[in-house]
């Protein structure tokens, strides 16, 4: 079985996390972008990861979505 490449949703890069957004929202999303938003709402760590939980509710904050 090949080795597989697994994230660690609390510890991921920005720049993996532009292209993940990217993928998934079917528009670009950059680096700078996610850099811009994790540290506004300071959600870069010590090692320059971010927490994906955190940035999603971070973002939901910000953009008032509510469930």
């Amino acid at each position: 079985m090949p080795p597989t490449n697994k994230l660690n949703p609390a510890a991921i890069s920005p720049e993996t996390l532009a292209l993940l957004l990217t993928n998934a929202g079917q528009r670009l999303v950059t680096e700078e972008q996610v850099r811009i938003i994790a540290e506004a709402g300071d959600l870069l760590s010590e090692h320059d990861t971010i927490n994906i939980v955190k940035y999603a509710a971070y973002l939901a904050r910000e953009t008032g979505v509510r469930e």
